[in-house]
């Protein structure tokens, strides 16, 4: 127990001693439990994974206007392409068994916000969304091991075709933002709410209900 509360003081003096824009504090306190006890247990890492999570999010967040993806960021491409930067940026800075274990801990804490009904990103998480981000997870570091040290522009670049091959899953929908289940009929919006398991299905990431640019 000391060792614990030794840890977490030490990564206490590391947030509360950054002084840039972003106040890591605030953020250690909005995190879910299980990514509170990896920040415990990765103190040396935790600020050089908050800065590289803030990249990777404005990188796809600047992709939504974007016609080279579907701009959809819930459930669609740019979903899928912010989980396998974030997770091939990460492996690269601090090493593929760190990032995967923050993916899986980002994961444990979207079900936690089930639980207590709380929205990501603008909806509640569910089963098929977080099996679709484990999915991008993986990809995303194994795209990194594949390549080594490349720029990030680069991988960016090497990610966005990964998602355009389909290589990368996404959440089955309409043109119109619609779920489909897996015989293509609309899913009642009233049978998901609530519901951890449904009956969402996931696709792969090039078969869209949109006209990719050519």
């Amino acid at each position: 127990m000391l060792k614990k509360i030794i840890v977490f003081a030490f990564v206490i003096l590391i947030l509360k001693s950054e002084s840039k824009s972003q106040n890591r504090w605030q953020e250690f306190k909005q995190l879910s439990r299980p990514e509170k006890s990896w920040v415990i247990m990765h103190p040396f890492v935790a600020v050089k994974a908050s800065r590289i999570s803030h990249i990777a999010r404005k990188t796809a967040d600047s992709l939504k206007t974007s016609t080279v993806l579907d701009g959809d960021a819930n459930g669609g491409q740019v979903d899928a392409f912010r989980h396998a930067y974030w997770m091939a940026m990460l492996c690269r800075e601090i090493g593929w068994r760190k990032a995967h274990s923050l993916g899986k801990a980002h994961e444990k804490g979207n079900y936690l916000d089930y639980k207590k009904h709380r929205l990501e990103d603008g909806s509640l998480p569910d089963k098929p969304s977080c099996d679709m981000d484990l999915w991008n997870n993986n990809t995303g570091i194994n795209i990194s091991l594949k390549y080594g040290e490349i720029t990030a522009d680069s991988l960016k670049t090497l990610i966005i075709y990964y998602v355009l091959q389909g290589k990368m899953k996404v959440i089955r929908k309409t043109a119109k933002g619609e779920f489909l289940d897996k015989n293509f009929q609309k899913i009642p919006s009233n049978s998901l709410k609530g519901r951890w398991e449904n009956t969402k299905v996931l696709d792969n990431s090039d078969n869209i209900n949109i006209r990719l640019p050519k």
